[in-house]
């Protein structure tokens, strides 16, 4: 696992809009407080993202593919942003 970064913070605030019917955050520095806030999680393989869903008891049982969950977003750099609304 890794911290929330830029490249984070940035494609949450580009993507916000998978996750809420409207706008959340404004610009970059609500989105990096709001993914403080709501203690949003990195991981840095498909792996992590999978066994810690897993270990939380996380039912994603309406997706084929734990990646397509709302909750997750698939980084540019291969790593996944996991955001619980």
């Amino acid at each position: 696992m890794s911290g929330i970064d830029n490249v984070c913070i940035k494609f949450f605030y580009e993507n916000q809009e998978r996750l809420f019917p409207k706008k959340l955050v404004q610009n970059v520095d609500e989105a990096e407080a709001f993914l403080e806030e709501c203690m949003a999680l990195v991981f840095d393989s498909r792996k992590e993202l999978e066994d810690y869903i897993e270990d939380e008891g996380i039912d994603t049982s309406d997706y084929e593919d734990v990646t397509e969950a709302l909750e997750v977003f698939a980084l540019p750099d291969g790593r996944y942003l996991y955001v619980e609304a």
